[in-house]
């Protein structure tokens, strides 16, 4: 499901959240936005999900309930089982009759995703973790052809972000998905998309393979971090920070 985008631009009230921004993205790549805390990554994953208004054009090559997406402040009734959750990925509400197909495709995106065994729990005894999983499952259940996750790996440990971003990199192989996801992990990006988009103040400042945006220039002017680059054993290019840099900015915005 091929994903255009020109020319988008969001405002609220008189402020700019993305200004002018032109993103191709392809069945079967993962395309990773990344950015400082208020670039406008969340307000751009909305936008391109077709939920929030904007100016200048977005072609879907495909239905627009063909995409999945995730925002990161996701909300579910407490009182609800993992399950049940899972299950509104398949419709709107639940009815008193659910078809058997719905059944077990909720219960086999559980099973994808590896949490199979907290279908009976109710979402609110979860930890945090393991209610992202769940509502990883719930978009997986829909059967998307494109995926849109807004940082879906946050509340998750380290071996369950590289589990989840394995799992989620093979799946958008497998059925040729095209997935695009706000991430705040350089390395975690730099070894899992095939390609990043840098936001700064809402606007794209560099789109192209990780090898080729994780520079030290790029990081400075999109991070306002000193950075040292290093090639991993796997080949992906490892950042290191070093130390922030324009130390003024963060004392304007009451960080000291």
């Amino acid at each position: 499901m091929r994903l255009e985008a020109s020319n988008v631009s969001v405002r609220y009230g008189t402020q700019h959240a993305v200004v002018d921004v032109n993103l191709m993205a392809e069945p079967g790549e993962i395309l990773a936005i990344l950015g400082p805390n208020g670039s406008g990554k969340s307000t751009l994953l909305r936008t391109l999900a077709g939920v929030q208004r904007h100016a200048g054009r977005i072609s879907w090559a495909g239905r627009q309930t063909d995409i999945g997406y995730m925002p990161q402040d996701t909300a579910s009734r407490a009182v609800l089982t993992a399950f049940e959750v899972v299950l509104l990925g398949r419709m709107r509400s639940l009815g008193l009759r659910v078809a058997a197909g719905d059944l077990a495709a909720a219960e086999a995106a559980m099973t994808e995703i590896g949490i199979a065994a907290l279908a009976h729990r109710r979402i609110g005894t979860l930890s945090g973790g393991q209610r992202q999983l769940v509502f990883i499952a719930q978009v997986l259940a829909g059967n998307p052809r494109a995926l849109l996750l807004d940082e879906p790996t946050s509340a998750l440990d380290i071996a369950h972000q590289l589990g989840v971003l394995a799992l989620l990199r093979d799946i958008s192989r497998k059925r040729g998905l095209t997935t695009i996801a706000v991430l705040h992990d350089l390395n975690a990006a730099a070894r899992f998309a095939d390609r990043l988009a840098l936001l700064r103040d809402g606007r794209l400042v560099g789109l192209g393979r990780p090898a080729d945006m994780l520079t030290a220039q790029y990081l400075a002017e999109v991070f306002d971090v000193d950075v040292a680059i290093d090639a991993g054993s796997d080949g992906h290019p490892v950042v290191l920070p070093l130390r922030a840099v324009g130390s003024d900015r963060f004392h304007s915005a009451g960080l000291h």
